[in-house]
């Protein structure tokens, strides 16, 4: 199947990538020429410009940007509404806020042109294990790029199947869900980046306590010196706590035990908030979430052990190379 890329950062050069391995014709723009340059040795068809995009692909079209949501999304779906035909498909695998989404589908729709939101998990780390992607949009617009889809999941893998699943959607168990009506794709994955800030912080606030353990404040009988790394190596082996997080945790433990290129300012990319802010427009209480982030808030003021492994579980699954020290 042929689909358009827009935007070949970290993850859009990837899901190329990942697509022309599976067999599929990508055809891809961005504003970095060595960007398009790259992907286009690799077997992937550059385009010169979006025009020179749209030009080069079979109707009905389907185009996926991946660019930083707000701004850049905004006017590059805009320019794409004015160059593509009723039939075709916008997707938008960004962080893109859900009502956007609601917003841009309405204003697509008189045009005939379909809109897909695909919030899209993985990282830096997707073109080897593939990408959770949760799905809004019409079911004929989902259903044409099924195969794209399909490619870019990470599959059922060695992951053991739920008992009492049959009869339900199979595509979930590859790892992709149609959730709904256009804007709940990236509904339910601003949702999980919600929860993503809790699941660290609490992380981090566990390794914290394990490592100020040796403090000189506590009773000389009483401090332990723990190996951070061994510590979060053996959690990941049958405890109850084990997870991606916690893998990605050892790796950077391993490396640096004391996290010494990670002064612990951390970002936050917008999902959290609006988490929050739906959390608040349906009174349902998310004290951790909230609390996770007022934390990377107060992050950027005085930095923690804590906050130095936020900053280094996102670097591992995201490629944020938020405050490296040199």
């Amino acid at each position: 199947m042929q689909l358009g890329i827009i935007g070949l950062g970290r993850m859009g050069g990837n899901i190329a990538r990942r697509l022309t391995k599976a067999g599929h014709e990508c055809v891809v723009w961005d504003r970095n020429e060595a960007a398009v340059k790259e992907l286009g040795a690799e077997g992937n068809l550059p385009a010169s410009d979006l025009a020179d995009l749209i030009g080069k692909l079979d109707a009905p079209r389907a185009v996926w940007v991946m660019l930083p949501a707000g701004g850049p999304t905004e006017t590059t779906i805009a320019t794409l509404a004015g160059m593509m035909s009723p039939g075709d498909i916008i997707i938008d695998g960004g962080n893109t806020f859900y009502k956007d989404d609601i917003r841009r589908a309405a204003e697509l729709e008189p045009t005939g042109i379909h809109y897909v939101d695909v919030g899209t998990s993985g990282g830096v780390w997707g073109l080897e294990r593939g990408y959770c992607m949760m799905v809004g949009g019409t079911k004929g617009a989902v259903d044409h790029i099924d195969p794209i889809l399909a490619a870019l999941a990470p599959g059922i893998g060695e992951i053991p199947r739920t008992p009492g699943r049959e009869g339900r959607d199979t595509r979930v168990e590859q790892g992709y869900m149609h959730c709904g009506p256009a804007g709940s794709g990236h509904f339910v994955k601003m949702v999980h980046n919600g929860i993503e800030y809790g699941l660290m912080q609490a992380y981090a606030e566990g390794f914290e306590i394990l490592k100020k353990k040796n403090s000189e404040a506590l009773p000389e009988n009483e401090r332990f010196t723990l190996d951070m790394a061994d510590v979060a190596e053996v959690w990941r082996r049958g405890s109850v706590v084990s997870s991606w997080l916690l893998d990605l945790s050892a790796i950077a433990l391993t490396k640096d035990e004391s996290l010494s290129d990670f002064p612990g300012e951390v970002a936050d990319s917008g999902e959290g908030r609006w988490t929050v802010m739906a959390a608040i427009e349906e009174a349902v209480s998310a004290e951790v979430l909230s609390a996770a982030l007022y934390t990377r808030f107060r992050s950027r003021q005085d930095h923690t052990f804590g906050e130095k492994l936020l900053s280094a579980m996102r670097f591992q699954f995201g490629g944020h190379t938020e405050f490296k020290n040199k």
